[in-house]
């Protein structure tokens, strides 16, 4: 069995820093707008470096959608920051009119998604913002694992033409992935080769899912383990591939079951191969005031629940 090692927890939000700082050295048309949030989504090495391609809007999200799509018209990559709730939620009429009905190569950036946001409680934890994007006709929908994935998706996304929702968080977790990796948009990570089940998972998930995997192998179950940074568009092919092996699949999301991840993989598997699924992520209901690993245990996003649903779905074979 491989084994991943956390090379030292950090936040995904620094992942994209890092990244966005990275892009103002190459890439002299990537911009920056803000909605007075430049330290919670760590764009300050950007701005110290490029004070001229930065744009503080102020507490006033649904403009900013507009000044960014605006900003594209001139040639420029706009990527906007401030809370996924925010990105979402508040603006998404502005999103669906001049973004995405219009095919702006605008690049949503959105941190402290879900549950994970912590002690800031149901009002900021959104839970339905990958519904909601990848709804949307023509806009890629990507959520990132960790630290390295978010600096490599962030650099990836200003080449990429057209709209993107690129989905972070707050807490510090393991970092595992490669420092040097190649992201590819709608293409999945195989982490680990399984026969017995597949774990399909997203986020934050994608660590506990390497570590309910590693318990699984004790217990003499070999489950397959596959990162989906890219929700929209979804891999289908190492999907499929994956469960006509194994013959059964759990899906693992911080966000809702209605409309998330999850629901994406149904719909691949009622097409072309039906198999039983099990759902890990919140169902029909909203967040609450607690710590990060409160919450998660509470609302069963964790290593253990993803054991748990995979005991089930196997004897649904």
């Amino acid at each position: 069995m491989k084994k991943y090692i956390d090379t030292g927890k950090k936040d995904t939000r620094s992942g994209f820093g890092a990244g966005l700082e990275e892009l103002g050295k190459t890439n002299e048309n990537v911009v920056a707008l803000c909605a007075d949030l430049i330290g919670s989504l760590k764009m300050d090495a950007f701005i110290a470096n490029n004070p001229e391609r930065f744009f503080q809007i102020g507490i006033a999200e649904a403009n900013m959608m507009g000044i960014a799509a605006g900003l594209t018209i001139g040639g420029k990559i706009p990527f906007t920051g401030t809370f996924a709730n925010f990105s979402t939620g508040r603006v998404y009429d502005q999103i669906r009119q001049s973004i995405a009905y219009s095919d702006k190569n605008v690049k949503i950036c959105a941190s402290h998604a879900g549950l994970t946001l912590g002690e800031d409680g149901a009002t900021h934890q959104i839970l339905e913002d990958i519904g909601l994007m990848k709804m949307l006709p023509g806009m890629t929908v990507i959520n990132t694992c960790d630290y390295n994935q978010t600096k490599a998706a962030t650099i990836a996304i200003a080449d990429h033409e057209g709209p993107v929702y690129l989905r972070f968080g707050r807490p510090k977790v393991a970092n595992f992935t490669p420092e040097d990796q190649k992201f590819e948009i709608g293409k999945a990570v195989l982490l680990q080769e399984g026969s017995d089940v597949t774990i399909v998972a997203t986020g934050h998930l994608v660590w506990e899912a390497l570590q309910a995997a590693e318990s699984l192998y004790e217990q003499g179950i070999h489950a397959e383990v596959i990162n989906i940074h890219s929700i929209k568009p979804l891999d289908d092919e190492t999907i499929l591939a994956s469960v006509k092996k194994t013959g059964c699949i759990v899906t693992a999301e911080e966000h809702n079951i209605l409309g998330g991840l999850g629901e994406s993989v149904a719909r691949v598997l009622a097409q072309h191969h039906p198999v039983p699924q099990e759902f890990i992520g919140t169902n029909d209901t909203f967040g609450e005031s607690g710590t990060p690993d409160q919450l998660m245990e509470k609302y069963g996003l964790n290593a253990t629940s993803i054991n748990e649903a995979v005991q089930k779905v196997i004897k649904r074979k």
